[in-house]
């Protein structure tokens, strides 16, 4: 099992910025790639930004230039940093990892629980 854990979200206004971090723990032999995904009401879930163990990143169009995504390989952590926050941002963000077990090495694909980042005056 591997288990994710995020931090960071709130409540901020426009133009403001956030941090959101998101750790990985449990029986992982390796991450391939971490990334965040947002849901606000009434969407679908979408891609906000990923990150490979090599550190290619991908992000949407949306997010370019303002948010930046980061890992830590050797800890299992993601980072996103949130800047110049509009309201449109408002979402549930949830983080997201792709691996392998470290006893059968098979792959995995897990989800945090999510974190809400509101972004109003």
């Amino acid at each position: 099992q591997v288990q994710l854990v995020e931090s960071g979200g709130g409540l901020v206004q426009p133009g403001g910025s956030l941090r959101l971090s998101c750790s990985a723990s449990g029986s992982i032999f390796r991450i391939n790639a971490m990334g965040w995904y947002r849901q606000a009401p009434g969407k679908e879930r979408e891609l906000v930004a990923v990150i490979t163990d090599d550190g290619t990143t991908n992000y949407a169009d949306s997010v370019k230039g303002r948010f930046t995504v980061s890992r830590n390989n050797a800890k299992n952590t993601v980072n996103l940093q949130m800047n110049s926050l509009k309201p449109e941002d408002t979402a549930v963000y949830y983080c997201k990892a792709d691996g392998y077990y470290r006893s059968t090495y098979f792959p995995f694909s897990y989800w945090g629980q999510g974190t809400q980042v509101t972004v109003s005056s």
